[in-house]
C-alpha cells in the first residue's frame, strides 16, 4: 500500500488516524524495502517523507513517527566513508534513543573498534535499532544481530537498516571491506537471547542497554506479546515489567542478571559482554551483579542523568524501609553526595530535580570454560540455586581453586544419577591423583596400592594405634588433641605379667616435636610405635628423617611421620626432606607416612587424609581397619581433592617412564609389634568389603545406588557454592529435634546432646568405648548389623549375643530379652529399628514398649539404630513409631543407669546419596561427658551441614523431595518383590521385609551340597555349601557379593541389599540364577 499507491502526503494522513495506521503503514512500506524490485523506490520515499516532515517533535505527535538524525562525534571508524550521523525512524511503541542509549554508545566507544572488528556480535534490547546499526558502519563486526522482545521495535529496525544501508537515491552504500550494511546487520524479535540460543549461534560480544525495573508487575507479561499489542503495553515491553526470578530483582536488576546468565550459555570462551547499567541501586550492587557470576568487570564510563518525572521510586522506598539496603541518588547533575530513595522522594516531591548514575560495564569470564558448566547445570532444573551462587574471590588464587571444583562437581551430579560403589581404601581414581602427583612432582613411584584414603588425619591416627594396640605409644604433642582423653592419661607404661591383653589400655606418651628429643625418648622408653611430625627446619633436608628410621627400626617401634605441615599441592611445591628420601629409597616395612590435606584455600575445614607404605600388609589391614571404624571416606571429600590434584596433572604429558617396582626393606619382624589379637580376628574372619574387578556386584554394602533426587543434588551443589555461611544457616539440631520427633516421637529437650560425624558407623564405635568405659556388655540380638559386631569385636568390647528365633522372624521380644540379661553386668542393648538390619521387618510401637520396659528393669543402656530406617513400604497395620509415652512413663519411674540413645543416618530417609551424616542424640549427661572424652570423630563439613538443614526442611513440608522419597519407596518394594522371585525361583527360602534395602534367604536347597571353589592350580577345591564359603561360592562363581550367615548372625540366613543402580539389579538377578545352574551342574 505505502509507496506505491499513495503519494506522501496521502502517507501522513493514513499515519494521522493513529498510531496502530501509521504501524500499519511502515510496515506496507518495509515489505517494499524488503523486495529488490521496489527496493530503490521505497528509499527514495523515505528521502522524500523526510524532507516533508523534518525531524520535529510535533510529527511525533501529529503523524505517530519521527525521523531524526543521530550525529556522532568523533566518528572514525575503520570502515566509516565520511558520515557523521545516522537518520532513524522511531514510533511511539518502541523505546526511543535518549541518555540511556546514548551512554551506553558513549562506554562503547571507550573500546577500541577492534575488538568488534570481524566478530560476532549482538545487542539486546535493540530498540529501534541505531546502536547495532552505528557498531556496523564503525567498527565491522562480521555480524550483529539486534534483538528485541518487541515486535513493532524489530519491523522498526529493519527500516532503520534499509535507511542508512542505501543511500537517498536507493543505492547501495558499501564499507572500506566492499560490504554493505545489509550484509552485517540482521534484527529478529527475541526474549533476550532466545533466538541466538534457538539458532545455535556462538556469540564473540553481546551488548545490552537494558532497563531496569523499578516497580516490578508480575501479571504484565501474561498478556499476548504481538504486534498488534496496544501501543501501551508495547511500550512498557520495552521496560520489562515482569519479575524475573532472580535475587537482584529487589534492586530492579532481575532482567539484566537474566541477560547475563544467558549471554554465558551462548558466548565464547574469551568473549565480552558490555551493559549499561542505571546507578540507583548502587555501584557495589551493579558491580556485584556481574562478579558473583564469575567475571572480571570494568567500569569503561559513568555520567550522571535527570530522573524522569514521571518515574515512582516509591518501590525503592518501600525495600529500603524493610531492609538495610540504601539506593543511591543525586541532587540534580552537580551533585556529588549519594542520597537514599526516601531523600530523593521527598527532595523530588518538594520540586527538586533528582539524578542517577549511569555506568556502562564491561565484563569477560575469568574462567569461561569451567564457569560455562556450572550454568549448564544450573539451567537443568537447579535455578534457585543461582541466586545462592558466588563466584567472586578477591584472590585470584581461591578462584582458580573453586571454580574448576564446582564445574567438576557442576558435571558428577549432572551426568551421574549416583556416587558409584567406592572400595574404603578409597576411591580408585582420588588414590591414582595422589600416587600420580607424587611421581610426578617428588619422582616416588608409587601407585594407588599404596595409598589408604582416611576422613582426616586425626581419624588415621586414632585408627592406626588401634590397629596395633600398643602397651606404649609416643605421639608428637602436636598430635594427641584429639585421641581419647584415657590414653593420654595411662601411667600402664608396662604390662604386668598375666594382664588379660583385652583389658589392656592403650598408653600415649606425649613428646616434643623437635627430633633430637623425640630421638632420646624413643630411646628410653622403647615404645611400640611412634607418631610424630617433623619441625619446619628439619624438614627441609632428609637427615632427620632418616636419623628417625634407623633409630626405630633399632628399637623395633612402628613409625608413622605425619607430613601434614609440609606438603604442598602447587605446581611448584616447596623442598620437602620426607619425600626426597622417597624419591631414592623404599619406605621400609615398619614406617607410613600420614598426610592430612587441609591447606585449601576455599574450604578451610574440609579435610581428608591419607595413608602411604609400601608393606602390601599394612596397607590391607589400614583399609580394613577404616571400613571397620569409620565405613568409608565421604566421597564429595575425595573429589575435591580430587579436583586440585587434576588441576595440578592435568596439563602434563604421560608419564614416558615406566615405573619400577620395588620393594620395601624388611625390618625385623621379632622386634616389631604385630596387630592385636582382636584386630587379626576381625580383620581374618570378618566379612568385609570384597576388593576386586570393578565388574563386581555389591549386594553386600548399606548403600542406596538409586537415584539421587534434583532437590537433593540442589541442596549439596548450592552448600558448595555459597559463601560465608552463617553459623544459623548450618544450625541443624532444631531440624533434627523435630526430624526425630515426628519420625519416631523421641523425646528431647535442653538437655538433650546432639552428636554429629560423616557415618553412622563412626558414632556407634564411640558408644562402644563408652560402654568399654563403663566396664558394660554389648548385647546384639541374633540378626544384627555384622558390620557393627566385627567393630565392637575390634575395639575389644564384651560382647553377648541374644539369641532369637525364625518364628518371630529373628525380632527381638521382651521374653527373649529378659531370660539374655538375668547375668549380665551393666547391659548395653542395640537394637535396630522401626527397620531392622538385615531382615527389613519392622518393630511395632507395642513391640518396642515390651522391650524398653524390659531394658529398664536390668537398668540397660539402650541404643536404637535408624540408620536403615525411612523407606517403608509393606505397613499395613504398623502405624509407625511414638517413643515419648514408654519413654517418659520409664525414665520417671526407673533409675539412673536406664537410658535410651537413638542413632542413625539420614542417607535413606532424605536420599542423600553422597551426603554422609549420622547423628547421635543422647539424654544421659554421664555417657554425654564419657563420648566427649572420645574426640576424634570426623564431623560433616559445613556445606553438607547447610544442605542437610535445608533437606530437613523440605522433608518436613509437602515437597518434590518428599514426592521422591515416596516414588523410592515404591521402587524398593517392587525391587523386593523382584528378588524374592527370583531366590525363591532358585531353591532359596525367604524372609519377607517390609522395609529398607535388604533382605535375608536361606539356600536350603543348596546347603551341604558340593561346589569346587580353587584357591591354586594344585587345589581340588571341592567345599561343601555353609555359612562359611556361600559367600565365597558365589563370588567367584557369578561376580555377586553377598553376606552369609557369619554376617547376619542367624545361621543359614544370608543377606541381599537391593538399592543398586537398575542395570547392577538386573545383573545381580542373573547371577542368582547363574548360581543356581553352578550348583546343578
Amino acid at each position: 500500500m505505502a509507496g506505491s499507491a499513495l503519494s506522501v502526503e496521502e502517507f501522513l494522513k493514513e499515519c494521522q488516524k493513529s498510531g496502530d495506521a501509521a504501524y500499519g503503514a511502515f510496515r506496507s512500506l518495509l515489505e517494499r524495502l524488503e523486495d529488490p524490485n521496489t527496493r530503490t523506490a521505497a528509499r527514495i520515499f523515505l528521502s522524500d517523507l523526510y524532507k516533508s516532515v523534518g525531524d520535529s517533535d510535533q510529527c511525533l505527535e501529529q503523524y505517530h513517527f519521527q525521523i531524526q538524525d543521530i550525529y556522532l562525534d568523533q566518528y572514525q571508524g575503520v570502515g566509516s566513508q565520511g558520515r557523521k550521523k545516522l537518520t532513524m525512524m522511531v514510533i511511539p511503541s518502541i523505546f526511543m534513543p535518549e541518555n540511556w542509549s546514548f551512554t551506553f554508545y558513549e562506554g562503547l566507544n571507550r573500546h577500541p573498534d577492534s575488538i568488534f572488528k570481524d566478530k560476532t556480535v549482538a545487542e539486546l534490547g535493540c530498540g529501534n535499532g541505531w546502536i547495532s546499526i552505528a557498531l556496523a558502519e564503525k567498527c565491522l563486526p562480521s555480524k550483529v544481530y539486534g534483538l528485541d522482545i518487541n515486535p513493532r521495535a524489530v519491523k522498526v529496525s529493519w527500516i532503520n537498516l534499509y535507511l542508512n544501508a542505501l543511500d537517498e537515491k536507493g543505492q547501495v552504500i558499501y564499507d572500506a571491506e566492499k560490504k554493505t550494511l545489509l550484509d552485517r546487520v540482521e534484527f529478529y524479535e527475541s526474549d533476550l537471547l532466545s533466538y541466538i540460543r534457538d539458532h545455535n549461534i556462538e556469540l564473540e560480544r553481546i551488548v545490552g542497554c537494558i532497563p531496569q525495573i523499578l516497580n516490578p508487575n508480575p501479571d504484565a507479561m501474561s498478556k499476548m506479546i504481538t504486534e498488534n499489542a496496544s501501543e501501551e503495553f508495547l511500550h512498557s515491553l520495552s521496560n520489562y515489567c515482569a519479575l524475573q526470578g532472580f535475587v537482584e530483582d529487589q534492586f530492579g536488576l532481575g532482567l539484566i542478571a537474566r541477560a547475563v546468565e544467558e549471554g554465558i550459555t551462548v558466548i565464547k570462551p574469551m568473549g565480552i559482554m558490555i551493559f549499561n547499567m542505571g546507578g540507583r541501586p548502587g555501584q557495589a550492587v551493579c558491580k556485584r551483579l556481574f562478579e558473583r557470576r564469575g567475571f572480571h568487570v570494568n567500569k569503561l564510563w559513568q555520567t550522571k542523568i535527570i530522573q524522569a518525572a514521571d518515574t515512582d521510586i516509591s518501590a525503592l522506598v518501600e525495600i529500603e524501609k524493610n531492609s538495610p539496603h540504601r539506593f543511591e541518588f543525586f541532587m540534580g547533575l552537580t551533585g556529588d553526595q549519594p542520597i537514599c530513595a526516601r531523600t530523593a522522594w521527598a527532595y523530588g516531591q518538594a520540586g527538586g530535580r533528582i539524578a542517577h548514575a549511569l555506568s556502562v560495564y564491561s565484563c569477560q569470564l575469568r574462567q569461561p570454560n569451567q564457569v560455562k558448566k556450572i550454568f549448564e547445570f544450573l539451567k537443568n532444573g537447579f535455578h534457585d540455586v543461582s541466586s545462592s551462587l558466588d563466584l567472586f574471590f578477591e584472590d585470584d588464587s581461591v578462584a582458580d581453586e573453586k571454580i574448576p571444583f564446582l564445574a567438576s562437581f557442576a558435571d558428577q551430579l549432572k551426568e551421574n544419577s549416583c556416587f558409584p560403589y567406592e572400595p574404603p581404601a578409597g576411591s580408585i581414581y582420588f588414590r591414582n591423583l595422589i600416587a600420580s602427583f607424587l611421581k610426578t612432582y617428588h619422582h616416588i613411584p608409587l601407585n594407588s596400592d599404596n595409598v589408604v584414603v582416611f576422613p582426616s588425619r586425626a581419624v588415621a591416627i586414632e585408627n592406626a594405634l588401634h590397629l596395633f594396640s600398643p602397651r606404649l605409644a609416643i605421639v608428637d604433642e602436636h598430635l594427641t588433641q584429639h585421641l581419647p582423653r584415657k590414653w593420654l592419661t595411662s601411667l600402664a607404661i608396662k604390662s604386668a605379667e598375666g594382664d588379660d591383653p583385652s583389658k589392656d589400655v592403650i598408653t600415649v606418651i606425649e613428646a616434643p616435636r623437635q627430633s633430637d628429643l623425640m630421638v632420646e625418648l624413643i630411646k628410653k622408653l622403647k615404645p611400640q610405635v611412634v607418631i610424630t611430625g617433623m619441625a619446619h627446619y628439619e624438614a627441609v633436608t632428609s637427615s632427620a628423617f632418616a636419623h628417625l628410621l634407623e633409630v626405630t627400626r633399632e628399637i623395633g617401634s612402628r613409625l608413622f611421620l605425619d607430613i601434614s605441615d609440609h606438603f604442598e599441592l602447587s605446581s611448584l611445591p616447596s623442598s620437602n626432606g620426607v619425600l626426597k628420601y622417597l624419591a631414592g629409597t623404599s619406605l621400609p616395612s615398619h614406617a607410613a607416612i600420614v598426610c592430612g590435606l587441609v591447606k585449601n584455600q576455599v574450604y578451610a575445614d574440609l579435610e581428608v587424609a591419607f595413608v602411604i607404605s609400601e608393606e602390601e600388609t599394612i596397607l590391607k589391614a589400614l583399609s580394613k581397619t577404616v571400613e571397620v571404624l569409620e565405613g568409608n571416606t565421604t566421597p564429595i571429600r575425595q573429589h575435591y581433592y580430587g579436583c586440585l590434584f587434576h588441576e595440578l596433572l592435568a596439563f602434563q604429558l604421560a608419564n614416558r617412564h615406566p615405573v619400577v617396582k620395588r620393594e620395601s626393606e624388611k625390618a625385623k619382624s621379632d622386634k616389631l609389634i604385630g596387630f592385636s589379637s582382636s584386630a587379626i580376628s576381625v580383620l581374618d574372619y570378618s566379612e568385609l568389603s570384597i576388593s576386586g574387578a570393578e565388574t563386581l556386584i555389591h549386594m553386600d554394602v548399606d548403600q542406596s545406588f538409586l537415584p539421587t533426587p534434583s532437590p537433593v543434588k540442589a541442596a549439596i551443589f548450592e552448600g558448595f557454592v555459597r559463601q560465608n555461611l552463617a553459623e544459623s544457616e548450618i544450625d541443624v539440631t532444631s531440624g533434627m529435634k523435630q526430624f526425630i520427633k515426628s519420625n519416631y516421637g523421641f523425646p528431647t529437650d535442653s538437655s538433650t546432646e546432639f552428636v554429629y560425624a560423616d557415618s553412622t558407623q563412626a558414632l556407634f564405635n564411640r558408644l562402644v568405648l563408652c560402654c568399654i568405659n563403663e566396664g558394660g556388655t554389648l548385647c546384639f540380638p541374633a540378626g544384627s548389623n555384622g558390620n557393627y559386631v566385627s567393630a565392637a569385636k575390634f575395639l575389644k568390647a564384651n560382647i553377648m549375643s541374644i539369641p532369637t528365633d525364625s518364628g518371630t522372624g529373628f525380632k527381638l521380644t521382651g521374653s527373649l530379652l529378659d531370660g539374655a540379661l538375668q547375668d549380665v553386668n551393666k547391659p548395653w542393648v542395640y537394637i535396630s529399628g522401626p527397620t531392622i538390619n538385615p531382615t527389613g521387618l519392622l518393630y511395632s510401637s507395642k513391640e518396642m514398649e515390651t522391650i524398653l520396659t524390659t531394658c529398664s528393669k536390668f537398668g540397660a543402656r539402650v541404643v536404637i539404630d535408624t540408620s536403615v530406617s525411612g523407606l517403608e513400604y509393606n505397613i499395613e497395620g504398623w502405624g509407625g513409631w511414638d517413643l515419648e509415652p514408654t519413654l517418659s512413663k520409664l525414665n520417671s519411674s526407673r533409675g539412673q543407669p536406664f537410658c535410651v540413645s537413638l542413632l542413625g543416618g539420614l542417607s535413606l530417609k532424605i536420599l542423600s546419596g553422597a551426603l554422609k551424616f549420622g547423628f547421635l542424640a543422647l539424654n544421659h549427661p554421664l555417657l554425654v561427658d564419657t563420648l566427649h572424652s572420645f574426640p576424634g570423630l570426623s564431623k560433616p563439613h559445613s556445606t553438607v551441614r547447610y544442605a542437610i538443614k535445608k533437606l530437613l526442611g523440605l522433608n518436613e513440608r509437602k515437597s518434590e523431595l518428599r514426592v521422591a522419597v515416596a516414588e523410592q519407596s515404591k521402587n524398593l518394594q517392587s525391587r523386593c518383590q523382584r528378588l524374592k522371585e527370583t531366590l525363591e525361583k532358585c531353591g532359596w527360602d525367604v524372609l519377607e521385609p517390609q522395609g529398607g534395602i535388604s533382605m535375608v534367604a536361606k539356600p536350603s536347597a543348596y546347603l551341604n551340597k558340593a561346589i569346587k571353589i580353587r584357591h591354586s592350580p594344585k587345589d581340588d577345591g571341592k567345599v561343601n555349601l555353609d555359612d562359611s564359603v556361600i559367600r565365597e561360592a558365589m563370588v567367584k562363581s557369578t561376580g555377586l557379593c553377598i553376606n552369609s550367615g557369619l554376617w547376619t548372625g542367624i545361621p543359614g540366613y544370608c543377606r541381599f541389599t537391593f538399592a543398586l543402580e537398575e542395570s547392577d539389579f538386573k545383573r545381580a538377578l542373573d547371577c542368582i540364577t547363574k548360581f543356581k545352574d553352578v550348583i546343578d551342574n
